[in-house]
């Protein structure tokens, strides 16, 4: 009989910002920019069932929400630019925080619900 394998217990936001395998923090969990791997090449981890919906999206947008209509207020007070300054700024600092934090993001929900062994039905074995 094999042994069983000891995992330790990694943080979910340090494996899910490094977008790694929240078992064994080696594995790659995206194999392109937001589709995950099937299973973590390095522990076997079947990562098939993890869904982080529509949660990374929600907190993108108030992130960069809370982030980015101050700045914009603040830029129209201090210097009171032209319309068009706004739209060629603005649009693509959301954007790219927006791709930029997505990942990361995706990589935190998915290893949070491993961590706290959540699921649709309430229960999940991820091993």
């Amino acid at each position: 009989m094999t042994e069983p394998v000891f995992y330790p217990r990694l943080s979910p936001f340090g494996t899910g910002v490094s977008c790694r395998c929240p078992r064994c923090g080696k594995g790659r969990l995206f194999k392109g920019f937001l589709n995950l791997a099937e299973c973590c090449a390095t522990c076997g981890l079947d990562l098939g069932k993890a869904n982080s919906g529509d949660g990374p999206a929600v907190f993108i947008i108030f992130i960069l929400g809370f982030l980015v209509v101050p700045l914009a207020l603040l830029f129209e007070t201090q210097f009171e630019p032209p319309m068009w300054l706004h739209l060629a700024i603005w649009p693509p600092v959301i954007i790219g925080g927006a791709l930029g934090l997505l990942r990361p993001m995706k990589g935190v929900m998915i290893a949070l619900q491993f961590h706290n062994k959540a699921s649709d039905s309430g229960t999940v074995d991820y091993d």
